[in-house]
């Protein structure tokens, strides 16, 4: 039994708690409160003047399939670039709990990421939710079912297929019309499927990469979706509507433009990142007060610093947002709370309540001022020291 006594307690359910006391058992949260009893023969981490917050969370990252350390030429794991379509990629096959990038999140207090294939590709495969404790295997740190389907719009698809390899998708035209075909297919293939099930002389030939298509046409998986320009995420939007799909949009680096279209239709946004130069045309418009017109227009969203080991500068990003405007409590949503629940994860983790997971950590101040470090990261009940 372990007792983080006499904190700053950032719950981030309620109230934050001067100088609160958090009980963790058995790897779960048994209590927090202002009162709460040191039972006999805990183990007793006296916090007085530091902060204790939920486990911080990316939602989005590209944390080992984009291996790090890399090499120069990088050959990097994170785009299957032989074809526009490949929804049966999987990104757990290029999780290694090795990756540098793991230690790095978790000393900067994150202890759960998302990770999968990256935005070259129309339809990229699955990511997966893990933990950041250490492990050998995947088997120690992946989440089982939380796999989400990755789209992308935009320069990335246009770049990789229409320039460097001559071939479709050239255009936003033709990169909408494959998204659309193939999710024609898999809706074809999901009701020969059912046929199959009610009578095995229709069932289909397996189709691998649609297998994977069937639970995104009928609304049981999640699907990413890549857009920055205010075009193409009205596009993401109104094809995810036309198949209705369960969606977010990632990046939603112009959302800023269509902040009512956006609110009207109750799109989840992943911001970020937001510290990138202008390196592609479609970036040119970020800015550090979307957050918090977004905040001001109603609209959900979390942070990310879209990276690998990078992830752990996001609560510097979230800083620069509270800087132009973004109040504190959402600040602290964006990177706990609601990223648990766009991972299908709320009831486990990102705030700190009785029965959750004891995935937190303990911070010197407040946890996005640039001069504040994060001592200890607790997984699951297990104290990392981030200071040895």
């Amino acid at each position: 039994m372990l007792v983080l006594k006499d904190a700053r307690v950032v719950t981030v359910a309620g109230r934050t708690l001067e100088r609160g006391t958090v009980l963790v058992e058995d790897g779960k949260i048994a209590a927090c409160g202002v009162d709460v009893a040191v039972p006999a023969g805990a183990e007793v981490l006296d916090l007085t003047g530091k902060w204790l917050t939920p486990g911080l969370i990316d939602a989005h990252t590209h944390i080992s399939t984009f291996n790090e350390p890399n090499t120069l030429p990088a050959q990097i794991d994170g785009n299957e670039k032989t074809d526009p379509v490949t929804a049966q990629v999987r990104g757990i096959d290029a999780l290694n709990p090795f990756d540098m990038a793991i230690e790095e999140a978790r000393r900067a207090g994150f202890t759960t990421c998302y990770t999968g294939p990256g935005s070259a590709n129309v339809i990229g495969g699955t990511g997966i939710s893990f933990k950041t404790r250490r492990g050998a295997t995947v088997f120690d740190i992946a989440i089982p079912g939380s796999e989400h389907m990755k789209f992308a719009l935009g320069e990335n698809p246009k770049r990789v297929y229409g320039v460097e390899q001559k071939r479709a998708p050239m255009t936003r035209m033709g990169l909408a019309a494959i998204l659309r075909r193939t999710l024609y297919e898999a809706l074809d293939y999901s009701e020969e499927l059912r046929a199959g099930e009610a009578d095995p002389e229709k069932r289909p030939k397996r189709n691998f990469a649609l297998e994977e298509l069937v639970p995104v046409v009928r609304g049981q998986r999640k699907c990413r979706i890549h857009c920055h320009r205010a075009d193409d995420i009205v596009t993401a939007i109104r094809i995810a509507e036309e198949f209705r799909l369960d969606f977010s949009i990632e990046h939603c680096t112009e959302g800023y433009l269509i902040l009512d279209f956006l609110r009207e239709h109750r799109v989840d946004c992943v911001i970020g990142p937001l510290t990138m130069p202008p390196g592609k045309m479609e970036i040119w418009g970020r800015k550090l007060t979307t957050p918090a017109r977004m905040e001001e227009a109603g609209i959900n969203f979390c942070l990310t610093a879209d990276t690998s080991s990078g992830t752990k500068y996001l609560p510097m990003h979230v800083g620069l947002c509270m800087a132009h405007g973004l109040s504190e409590r959402a600040a602290f949503e964006a990177v706990t709370l609601r990223p648990a629940r766009l991972l299908g994860l709320g009831d486990r983790m990102g705030s700190i309540e009785p029965g959750k997971d004891a995935d937190l950590a303990v911070w010197s101040g407040h946890p996005f001022n640039n001069f504040t470090l994060c001592e200890r990261t607790i997984i699951d009940g297990t104290v990392y020291d981030n200071l040895s």
